[in-house]
Formats: structure tokens, sequence, C-alpha cells
């Protein structure tokens, strides 16, 4: 899928997984709205959204720089509307921007709601700002997505014990993929979710969590040779099988083996016995 003449509208873009999702984007020529909050320099957290700007137009994109706190109703909606007038709409979003504490019920509030306010707010809220923008860019048949930088959903006991407060939040923002992703459907829209946080990694095919990209002719010629091959070997082993169950008259093949065999390969012979011997 290139990206070339799209616009991406990141959250949280000036430094870490943003800015790395922003530069590989501008390689093909996209538009990155950055949307962060660091506009001065910190010496104990490099990056800043001008910073950012620069290795984003020198990787080959156009970058728009908006200072915002997704927190706010006012900021995300002042940014979105700079972006639509500045790029003419928005394609793509990518909700990265969060608040970690990996801490135990002992967390503070202020850190409980600092991470709720970032993690499922932010990303109810700026989602909710640029469907509009998606809306219009899947009607003119751009492909748009709402990317979430959250984990799939597992209830396990292991994800939530060490740091329950920063899991929940995490999975707020799985619950507005698994949410969005069924709303969007009918406006041609897709929400997905990479595999940060807690949880265990998503599968690339998982209908609910991925959607399906535009088939690259390559990829469909390696996915028929490996279709074909399959076919080959499956039917070389079920080749074999009926020639053990074929012998098995005059070598008398233990039953419990041939059981298995028929477990294995998944078929069942009509007028055939355990044994081998017809019925």
């Amino acid at each position: 899928m290139n990206l070339a003449g799209e616009t991406l509208f990141i959250t949280g873009a000036s430094r870490g997984i943003g800015l790395a999702i922003a530069k590989r984007a501008a390689c093909d020529g996209a538009n990155i709205v950055i949307a962060a909050k660091s506009r001065d320099p910190n010496p104990k957290l490099p990056g800043t959204i001008h910073s950012a700007a620069a290795e984003i137009e020198a990787a080959g994109g156009q970058a728009l720089t908006l200072q915002s706190d997704i927190r706010d109703d006012a900021s995300v909606l002042q940014a979105v509307a700079r972006a639509v007038s500045r790029f003419a709409g928005i394609d793509i979003l990518v909700n990265n921007a969060s608040a970690i504490s990996l801490t135990p019920t002992a967390t503070p509030t202020k850190r409980f709601d600092l991470m709720f306010g970032v993690n499922v707010r932010g990303t109810y809220l700026c989602t909710q700002a640029v469907l509009p923008e998606l809306v219009k860019s899947a009607r003119a048949g751009r492909n748009p997505h709402v990317l979430n930088l959250s984990p799939p959903l597992s209830m396990r006991e292991h994800w939530f014990s060490p740091h329950v407060a920063y899991t929940m939040a995490r999975y707020g923002m799985s619950e507005c993929t698994l949410g969005h992703a069924g709303e969007f459907r009918s406006h041609g829209s897709a929400a997905d979710e990479s595999g940060c946080g807690p949880g265990p990694v998503p599968h690339a095919r998982d209908p609910v969590r991925r959607s399906r990209p535009d088939p690259d002719p390559r990829c469909e010629a390696d996915d028929r040779q490996l279709l074909h091959r399959r076919r080959v070997a499956r039917q070389a082993r079920r080749d074999r099988f009926w020639q053990v169950q074929g012998d098995a008259r005059h070598e008398r093949l233990h039953p419990r083996l041939l059981c298995r065999l028929r477990l294995i390969e998944g078929w069942r012979r009509p007028g055939l016995r355990h044994g081998g011997h017809q019925s």
C-alpha cells in the first residue's frame, strides 16, 4: 500500500513510534499532521513537533506542526480543522499518543485519570473529530483507516495483575478498535490496531482487528504457489495413506495405527473398518 498523497493525522508524533510511522509514510510522499504537546526542547525527553517536522520533510513528506492536547475537545477540533485547511482532508488517523504507568493498585488517582484521559478518552475524541473526513475519503475511494496503537483483548490474569490501571487504559483503546471496526464498515473505512501494550501479539490475518490492504500482484502470485504446493503435498499424503491401508490386509497393520492415520488425514473411506477389511 503506497501512501503517496495520503494525509496522516498522527497523535504523539514528536518522538518514538509515532515519529517512526510518520517518517516511513513520508518516504512514500505522504502529508503528515504532527499533533503533539512538545513544542520546547526537554533535556530528559528529546524530540519536539518542530524537530519531528524537520525529519519528516527530510524523508520526503510534508509536515504540519500542531501543538495540541488530545484531552481537550477544543484543542483537538482546532487541530483537525487546521489539518483539513492545509491538506484538504484526512485519510488516516493514527492514535499513537498514550500515557503509561506500570504500577500496581497503588497508582495515584491523578496518574490513573491521566492514562484514561489520554489513552481512552483521547483516542475516542480524536476518532470522533476525524470521522467526517474519513467518510469523505471513503467516498473518494481513498481507503481511509484508523490505526490505534493498542493490544488485542485478552482476559488472562497475568496481563492485569502487575499494572491493572495501565492495562485497563490500554484495553480501552482496543475496545474502541473493536467497536469502530464494526461501526465504520458501512462507511467504507477500517479501524485497526497494532500490537503495542499488554496482551499477545495480534495475528495479521485477524478479520476483526486487521483490515485487508489492497492486494499486491506479487503477493497474490506467492499465495497461489503456496496453495499449489500445499495441494500437492496433501494429495501425496492421501495417496500414501490409502496405500498403507490397502497393504494392511496382507501385512496385518495394527488397527490403532490405521485409526491414527485416518484422524491425521481427516478421511474415512466408506466400507472399510479399522482393520482395513471390506465390510
